[in-house]
């Protein structure tokens, strides 16, 4: 990744990217494109990429009239309700990958990029997921969007068979150690097939999205309710531990990472044109307003990494970021710790990882009917309005 000629200027987030962290908006909206505020972002802040989901999709178009005037034009021709939906994502996607173009031409393929998800209805389909996976490409036409394959078992070998067609893919809903490192194998077999096939491995980049505060939200709610049970003495050991599970979960993954792409068996594809696949840290806003605003971007800074923020993060890290260069890479030992003494306090994280990814899912989808059912709803009172 090609960092700006110019200096941070004392502008956190620029100085997250000359450390090597790309911050990426985990957000997208018309009013936003068409304000000038995602120019704005991309001057000012050097905001790199963005991500939207369907659950961003849902919010902005249901609860804005941004949208409405396009839904009745394209109700009076006649679309669908599915029509509607994806001519309104495509439109959107295809206005930010062309506002990021140029940070995408100057990072040399490497960054720049906006990501749009597979239908969550597929999640658990590896066939459907693939051929979703072409359509987006297809319908978007922009060299830097990325297209979302959640870390289910069935998403894995999509994730792997994408990469040899050469696409750029983002693995989303990772939450385990495990799970990534399976995500990093599907990767590296991807790349593998096309150097066996003599196809090149320049060109592509994929990201690991690996999910952060919503663990803590899930641990906390068990390591309290083990506190409550337990000897008050039990009860202050097991409470030390609340706040810290997604921390250090998400640092044992960072080393994973290292490991991965620091062996062998990826330096021969790197000479080859290969890129590493960057851990992104995704829900990385707090959850719990008793956590200061920035624990997790500002324990997660360190290169090769990705940070998608939604906007009031972006704002916070702006006005009192602190950057330290390496910080992922920091208190290992503890991280560790912190992984032991969870799992004596009777709280498993491997439970709690396969939840998250199940709720992960299903929330994706409710958020996707929810967006239909809007549309729908709107579609209807347009053509209404028409008779």
């Amino acid at each position: 990744m090609a960092a700006p000629e110019r200096k941070a200027d004392g502008n956190p987030l620029r100085r997250l990217r000359e450390v090597g962290q790309s911050v990426w908006l985990d957000f997208i909206d018309r009013r936003l494109i068409r304000s000038g505020e995602l120019a704005r972002l991309i001057r000012e802040d050097w905001l790199s990429g963005m991500t939207s989901n369907p659950t961003i999709f849902e919010k902005a178009i249901d609860t804005t009239a941004d949208y409405d005037d396009e839904i009745a034009e394209m109700t009076a021709r006649g679309r669908s309700t599915g029509e509607i939906f994806e001519a309104l994502v495509v439109t959107d996607i295809q206005a930010a990958a062309d506002a990021l173009r140029p940070m995408y031409d100057q990072a040399g393929g490497g960054d720049g990029f906006v990501s749009v998800e597979v239908s969550p209805l597929l999640a658990r389909d590896t066939a459907g997921t693939v051929k979703e996976v072409r359509r987006w490409m297809a319908l978007v036409g922009r060299p830097n969007l990325m297209v979302k394959i959640p870390a289910t078992a069935e998403g894995v070998p999509a994730i792997e068979e994408m990469i040899a067609e050469g696409r750029n893919i983002n693995i989303t809903l990772i939450f385990s150690i495990e799970m990534y490192r399976r995500v990093i194998e599907a990767y590296l077999r991807g790349l593998e097939r096309r150097v066996a096939a003599g196809e090149s491995i320049g060109g592509i980049a994929s990201v690991a999205s690996f999910f952060v505060s919503r663990i803590d939200t899930e641990a906390d709610q068990r390591l309290e309710a083990r506190a409550k049970a337990a000897a008050p003495a039990d009860a202050e050991r097991i409470r030390s531990l609340l706040g810290k599970t997604a921390i250090a979960n998400a640092k044992l993954a960072y080393q994973t990472f290292r490991e991965a792409f620091g062996a062998p068996r990826f330096a021969a594809l790197s000479a080859k044109g290969a890129r590493v696949q960057r851990p992104l840290w995704a829900s990385t806003s707090t959850k719990n307003p008793a956590y200061p605003d920035l624990l997790y971007p500002e324990a997660l800074v360190g290169p090769d990494t990705v940070d998608t923020m939604p906007p009031a993060t972006i704002a916070a890290f702006r006005d009192h970021g602190r950057v330290s260069p390496q910080a992922v890479m920091e208190g290992l030992d503890e991280a560790r710790d912190v992984l032991r003494r969870l799992e004596a306090a009777g709280v498993s994280l491997d439970d709690i990882t396969a939840q998250l990814l199940d709720n992960g899912v299903q929330a994706f989808s409710d958020s996707f009917h929810q967006l239909l059912a809007s549309l729908e709803k709107k579609r209807a009172g347009a053509a209404a309005a028409r008779r």
